[in-house]
């Protein structure tokens, strides 16, 4: 299926796609990329469109949004060692089917997570989910905290969820609210359950539209940051911040894209540096019109949009979905969905600051497909030692996808916020 042909399909959607199986490669000498788990399909999980998280010991947790016992997607953890457990198979009924982008901690070592169908409510299929993982000794229950209705609470959730400092959970929804175009939720734990609250409904117009895959974000002062896919001033997508303002959630849009030879269509989500700057990709647009890295620069009272790097649609790969990832000497890292050259399967890239200012773009690793791993539609996770985390949605033994490791060249922590 061709990422670009699918993507102009639900252009009004953030994507929704699939996600894979990994195999042992080496990028360059001192980069080598490493597959974890491939994925067999059926039992095993299929169509693994999912971000990672990691655990102190090491362990790596994800979803695939089909295979499982009953077909309706799977939640995984695969250790350091490359050992899969499916921790729970999804139904597709009242639990949820079709997990998207993986799961997310809370401080006790639960997961939780969103669904795109099940549930209930008007949509056909169910209008989705978000879900908890309790962990007892090891052992996990599932249990839905939220089941959408498709009216003024969204439907069809497929990003992940996002904790505040108070325990409360945050995402989006792509589609449903009052305006039909998505929302902005809270959802609150209280003595008899949690409760849902639409902190922003989007209207498709200069706010955007559906909010996009990649997490919301928070910075030091509470407020959130994340992006529209499509919709804003030039309905090319945006970039927003979400501030409490006298006790009510006002959104304020920072950026609207402008299409060629700036950015559009932000799949992915965004990561704030120290100094409070944001970084993003875009699937579109840019020089090449196959997608960029930008950054935005706060300002006093506003903030400035620049295009780091144009994509050229060669070796360097073209149209990325993935949210960033940084090391500590401030090197920015992604993927991209498509390019690279062969089989077109993408590359991980990296973005290096120049001391004038400016940044070099450079390709530690291409992928080449089945048996090695194949199409990353999203992002990496770092751990404490400077290794990077993905998942391809094809490739692997049995182009079923990949869970993979990636050890660059200089490692280092992360130097970025996703709280």
């Amino acid at each position: 299926m061709q990422i670009r042909q699918l993507l102009h399909s639900i252009r009004q959607l953030f994507i929704l796609c699939v996600l894979p199986a990994v195999a042992v490669l080496s990028a360059r000498a001192a980069s080598t990329t490493k597959i974890l788990h491939s994925f067999a399909g059926g039992a095993d999980g299929e169509y693994i469109d999912s971000d990672l998280v990691t655990d102190a010991a090491g362990n790596i947790y994800g979803s695939s949004v089909q295979g499982g016992t009953f077909g309706g997607g799977t939640v995984f953890e695969v250790t350091p060692a490359g050992v899969h457990t499916v921790l729970y198979n999804f139904t597709g009924g009242a639990d949820g089917g079709e997990p998207y982008k993986g799961v997310t901690f809370d401080a006790q070592g639960n997961l939780y997570g969103t669904a795109v169908t099940g549930g209930g409510g008007s949509c056909e299929g169910g209008c989705g989910v978000v879900y908890k993982l309790a962990n007892s000794g090891g052992t996990w229950t599932q249990s839905v905290i939220h089941t959408f209705t498709g009216g003024n609470d969204g439907s069809g959730p497929g990003s992940g969820v996002t904790f505040d400092n108070h325990g409360n959970l945050y995402g989006t929804t792509p589609t449903g609210g009052a305006k039909g175009q998505g929302v902005i939720y809270q959802l609150k734990p209280g003595a008899s359950g949690w409760s849902l609250s639409v902190l922003h409904t989007f209207t498709g117009g200069n706010d955007g539209a559906g909010g996009s895959a990649g997490r919301l974000i928070f910075d030091a002062a509470g407020n959130i940051y994340g992006t529209a896919t499509v919709g804003g001033a030039n309905g090319d997508g945006t970039v927003f911040e979400l501030s409490l303002v006298e006790g009510r959630w006002q959104l304020k849009t920072l950026y609207a894209f402008k299409d060629q030879p700036d950015g559009a269509l932000p799949y992915g989500g965004v990561v704030l540096d120290k100094s409070g700057n944001l970084y993003g990709t875009t699937y579109y647009a840019g020089a090449n019109d196959v997608g960029t890295v930008y950054k935005l620069t706060r300002g006093a009272n506003s903030w400035t949009e620049t295009v780091l790097y144009s994509f050229k649609g060669g070796t360097d790969g073209s149209s990325p979905i993935s949210t960033l990832v940084a090391d500590s000497a401030g090197n920015l890292y992604g993927t991209t969905s498509d390019g690279g050259g062969g089989c077109g399967c993408g590359v991980i890239f990296k973005m290096t600051p120049k001391a004038n200012g400016g940044w070099v773009e450079s390709v530690p690793y291409r992928f080449t497909g089945a048996p090695n791993p194949g199409f990353a539609y999203n992002g990496m996770v770092v751990d404490a030692f400077g290794n990077f985390y993905g998942t391809t949605v094809h490739g692997g033994a049995t182009n079923d996808g990949t869970v993979y490791k990636f050890t660059p060249l200089e490692k280092g922590e992360p130097w970025f916020s996703t709280r």
